[in-house]
């Protein structure tokens, strides 16, 4: 029996936790948490989303919210983040965008996003001409990488869906992190091509046509879905691009820091149980890799695929 308070364990799907890379050489990953990746050649870095900072329930519920600086220093420290290209938002709510403008002040990356990123960032006082603002199909490139932005759609029940429309100075209620515009983000690197895809939703025939040998897949909120919107969203972004590889994110319980290892949402908030029955079939009848990452650690994304 699910006690709605209690989670899911994470040793059934021990199997499945990726590997610590064993060399920098290619393309290397660093998760943390939530659907916040660190790509890196070596040479250049791309960052989705970068949110450290996560709030606890009842300030995210009750309060006010803002980031911490020294977090994201702390982050930075422990990354070596020497040069940061660009921190990309795939989304403007608060577990994607709180703390996205302070990865732009203190690395000089560029923010990318909606027009509601770009009122996020400002409110900051990122400067303008470290702002970017892109739309459906909009190409951007940064060293060996190549960022394309395809609209996307919000994981089912949007808590704040609408615009950021004005600077947002925070701190503020975690509503005003409006939901903007959702993407999906092909990464295309000489080394290979990589789908993030945060939120667990699709629109339908958006990916047909675009290759990905890897997914950073969104599941959050899947386990509260009916079995056959799992399905179609499965078909829509990982058969609909080939992936051979999927890297599960956005399952762990955000509300708690990443100084401790994560763990899932609480069954009243999601089921990950559920998520991982009816996706790991799918994964096996399409000979696709299943990984669930781990916070800090660092990994090869496209390792074992040649």
């Amino acid at each position: 029996m699910k006690v709605p308070i209690g989670r899911p364990s994470l040793r059934p799907y021990l199997p499945y936790q990726q590997r610590t890379a064993a060399h920098r050489e290619g393309l290397s990953a660093h998760f943390l948490g939530t659907s916040s990746v660190l790509l890196s050649d070596g040479q250049t870095s791309v960052l989705s989303d970068g949110f450290v900072t996560r709030p606890g329930m009842l300030r995210v519920g009750v309060g006010k919210i803002a980031p911490n600086r020294a977090l994201v220093r702390a982050a930075i420290e422990r990354l070596r983040v020497d040069t940061l290209a660009a921190v990309v938002c795939a989304h403007s709510h608060y577990d994607h965008a709180l703390d996205a403008p302070v990865w732009a002040l203190e690395t000089g990356a560029e923010l990318v996003g909606s027009e509601s990123t770009a009122n996020i960032g400002r409110g900051l006082g990122v400067p303008e001409s470290s702002l970017r603002v892109v739309g459906d199909g909009d190409t951007v490139t940064y060293g060996s990488f190549t960022l394309t932005f395809l609209d996307s759609v919000h994981s089912p029940g949007d808590h704040y869906p609408g615009t950021v429309d004005q600077p947002l100075v925070p701190p503020a209620r975690a509503g005003a992190w409006k939901t903007g515009t959702a993407y999906s983000v092909l990464v295309t690197h000489p080394h290979g091509r990589v789908l993030l895809q945060a939120s667990a939703n699709y629109r339908p025939g958006a990916l047909r046509g675009h290759h990905a040998d890897v997914i950073y897949l969104g599941v959050g909120m899947l386990g509260k879905q009916p079995a056959e919107f799992l399905h179609t969203y499965w078909d829509e972004v990982v058969a609909a691009t080939g992936a051979r590889r999927v890297i599960l994110v956005h399952w762990d319980d955000f509300f708690f820091g990443l100084d401790r290892p994560l763990r899932p949402m609480p069954y009243l908030l999601d089921d990950l149980d559920t998520t991982m029955s009816r996706l790991l079939p799918l994964a096996r009848r399409d000979g696709v890799d299943v990984v669930l990452p781990v916070s800090w650690q660092p990994s090869a994304p496209l390792n074992g695929l040649a």
